[in-house]
């Protein structure tokens, strides 16, 4: 079975699990006290939020590769509440989602592609989100 067979929620969770376990993939001390965007009011409330993110970062990077930061941010962002006015749309941060592809770099389950721009799943990125049962 493939990453395409299985529900993205059931793979995320599962993938965030297992990102626990490797060893380049660290929540910074930052982490627990900052926003995810300019649209949100607070930080995540659960504890172990940048390996989810962490593991639907890397399951849009095999989905949608080559992709890189700035469209991540716009998959990440959201409608921001300005009161009386009209919502708008704003990206989610670059920082968060820059820091999580260089840590899954580290980890070679993603790379740099060659000729264009963005990151693309290697051989062993692949291997890891399909064993995921």
């Amino acid at each position: 079975m493939s990453i395409y067979d299985k529900k993205a929620q059931e793979i995320v969770e599962k993938a965030a699990e297992a990102l626990k376990k490797v060893e380049e993939v660290k929540a910074p001390e930052w982490a627990e006290f900052v926003k995810t965007g300019p649209a949100k009011e607070r930080m995540p409330i659960e504890k172990d939020w940048w390996y989810v993110r962490a593991a639907s970062v890397l399951r849009k990077v095999y989905l949608n590769g080559p992709i890189g930061v700035s469209r991540l941010r716009v998959k990440y962002g959201s409608k921001k509440n300005r009161g009386v006015r009209p919502e708008k749309f704003y990206k989610g941060s670059g920082n968060i989602l820059r820091k999580i592809l260089q840590q899954l770099e580290k980890a070679e389950l993603i790379k740099q592609n060659e000729g264009k721009k963005g990151r693309i799943v290697t051989d062993k990125g692949k291997s890891f989100l399909d064993k995921i049962k």
